[in-house]
């Protein structure tokens, strides 16, 4: 990597690293640890057994040796595992605002590590496209977060189809200590819902979907040449024709209707986020509705 270029890296990594650490402290105070804590169980400690107590939570191995019942007693999980999938597809590059959807998932992602940070959760990340690109073990410390934003802003898109259920295979064989998944991705690629609805039996999946509104709607603009970056294959079309802009929102429409259905076949909650709104705001729904739904 030249110079020039791990400079301009680092330069970034402070941006979002403050960029971030704001959203974390005015926004999200509190709200991560209340959404996620508790998900788990741990041992605590041991007591003698009174009426009443759990008959399964006797510890026999106590009993035995001391001639008088003791019972387990446990405690919410006070540490969580986080794993960050983010989709490197060349869809990613897209954007039609200030942000693409790739930038935009970096600094989403950067809020969800320092808020893991700031809990001292352990925080994993992969780069997936239509394999698995790269995998970095879950870790504990602010070293490791850093290192993991300067990953995420020093990879390029991939001329890959996105394939999800390949990434979430993957993660199933490496990961098998539950974690809160959060996968990051536009979600264009084949359905994913059984990959979801297994992943999410054994971790706490969470879709975060990147959407640009020109993926929406056309402009009536005229004459535009249209290229799929994962493909290259090129598409003319002329937006003068309102049919020719209401074909093109219907199948977004039904893209949408699809990606709804899968998400709910695999009861997988949904973090929406766009390019044209503020994603501290969109975070904060959802933190705030998961806290509703416990």
């Amino acid at each position: 990597m030249a110079a020039r270029e791990l400079e301009d890296i680092l330069k970034e990594v402070r941006r979002i690293q403050i960029v971030a650490r704001r959203q974390v402290n005015d926004l999200l105070a509190g709200e991560y640890m209340s959404t996620f804590k508790g998900r788990g169980m741990e041992f605590d400690s041991v007591r003698e057994y009174v009426p009443g107590d759990e008959i399964r939570c006797i510890d026999w191995n106590v009993t035995a040796r001391s001639n008088t019942p003791y019972v387990k007693t446990f405690c919410e999980e006070r540490e969580l595992t986080v794993f960050l999938a983010v989709d490197v597809s060349a869809s990613g590059s897209f954007g039609s605002q200030r942000l693409s959807k790739m930038e935009m998932a970096v600094e989403v992602a950067a809020v969800l590590m320092l808020a893991s940070l700031k809990n001292n959760d352990k925080v994993g990340l992969m780069f997936f496209a239509d394999d698995v690109v790269k995998f970095v073990p879950p870790r504990k410390g602010r070293g490791n977060v850093m290192r993991l934003i300067r990953e995420m802003l020093a990879t390029e898109p991939i001329k890959a189809e996105t394939n999800i259920s390949k990434a979430l295979e993957y993660l199933g064989r490496v990961q098998r200590r539950r974690c809160v998944v959060f996968v990051l991705s536009d979600f264009l690629g084949p359905d994913c819902s059984r990959a979801l609805s297994v992943a999410n039996q054994r971790h706490d999946c969470i879709a975060v979907t990147l959407q640009d509104p020109r993926e929406l709607e056309l402009p009536d603009v005229g004459f535009i040449t249209l290229r799929d970056a994962e493909t290259d294959e090129l598409l003319e079309l002329d937006t003068r024709h309102p049919k020719v802009r209401a074909l093109f929102a219907k199948a977004a429409r039904d893209r949408e209707a699809n990606l709804r259905d899968s998400l709910r076949k695999a009861n997988v909650d949904r973090l929406e986020i766009r390019t044209d709104q503020s994603y501290a705001q969109s975070l904060q729904r959802f933190f705030r509705m998961r806290e509703q739904q416990r």
